[in-house]
């Protein structure tokens, strides 16, 4: 197969949008564009991004995927702990183990990798994004996806970083900026506001607000998708939160798009799977796959200009 990297001139970017547990498709939708033979010279991740972008970079996708494709909600909630300083819900070495073994070890450095990359964080101090172009791969991964109140924020050369999806979810501009003439850009958030707050039966329960917000966490329960009794029944605060989040990813991803659109942007249909519903990898997978599919013919024609 002729590859379209080879026929194209240029270097090609693929900016990975930050988006938690829809963040699976972004295997999907690497998969699909090696299908059709393009492999990008530069890979930018913001927050599920970063840690995808980086697997593959590292050539630890395959075995991200296979473990994902065996991934129960038991397992899911495994990562999460009872934290009374309530700086984050992460169980944080849990989640080194787990990066350490599917996306690439603690000596590994960006300047390591075959392929470019670099991670978006924000600075909570500033609110300027800041940008890993070099040092350590994961703790690049870990600043960019230090979403608040699951993860703590991460210190780093004198500043408190969190989650890059705060200032710039679908990182186009620093695909450009690293030096792609065509950028594929995967934006996660294109049809979430509103679309999680779907009514289920209301569970009785006599937990105070901090222990139930903790304990559906820990059952991986009803915090995924809201929990209403009755029409004029108020979000509880789990929905509050996600709500806010997905309003203002979306919001914030229209505008950093509308001054510096991709050349091909890929936008799955991934509204129905929950912000930490990391338990359906396959689904988020399909769309993406899905995804590439649909625009393969645009796909094709942009990198044969």
């Amino acid at each position: 197969m002729t590859r379209h990297k080879q026929r194209y001139n240029g270097k090609i970017g693929l900016a990975l949008g930050s988006g938690s547990a829809r963040g699976w498709s972004h295997l999907g939708v690497i998969k699909a564009l090696q299908k059709l033979g393009v492999e990008p010279d530069i890979v930018v991740g913001c927050s599920i991004g970063a840690l995808v972008g980086a697997s593959y970079c590292a050539g630890n996708l395959h075995r991200l995927e296979a473990w994902l494709l065996n991934l129960a909600k038991l397992e899911v909630a495994r990562f999460f702990e009872l934290n009374w300083s309530f700086n984050g819900f992460v169980d944080a070495d849990h989640m080194e183990k787990f990066l350490i073994q599917y996306v690439c070890g603690n000596e590994v450095c960006i300047e390591d990798l075959d392929t470019s990359f670099a991670a978006v964080s924000t600075n909570l101090e500033t609110g300027r994004e800041v940008w890993f172009t070099s040092g350590s791969v994961l703790q690049a991964v870990w600043a960019s996806m230090s979403l608040p109140g699951l993860f703590p924020p991460i210190q780093h050369d004198g500043r408190w970083l969190i989650d890059g999806g705060l200032v710039n979810p679908v990182p186009v501009s620093v695909c450009r900026a690293l030096g792609a003439d065509l950028v594929i850009a995967v934006n996660l958030n294109g049809d979430i506001v509103g679309k999680h707050l779907a009514r289920r039966p209301e569970v009785a329960t006599n937990y105070g607000i901090a222990d139930r917000f903790i304990k559906n966490i820990k059952e991986y329960s009803a915090a995924i998708i809201p929990d209403f009794g009755s029409e004029n029944k108020a979000p509880g605060l789990f929905d509050a939160i996600v709500s806010s989040i997905n309003i203002m990813q979306d919001r914030v991803t229209r505008s950093r798009m509308a001054g510096d659109p991709p050349d091909i942007l890929l936008a799955p249909k991934l509204s129905k799977i929950g912000l930490l519903e990391f338990h359906r990898a396959s689904e988020a997978i399909a769309e993406g796959e899905k995804c590439v599919e649909r625009l393969s013919s645009e796909i094709q024609y942009a990198l044969d200009m």
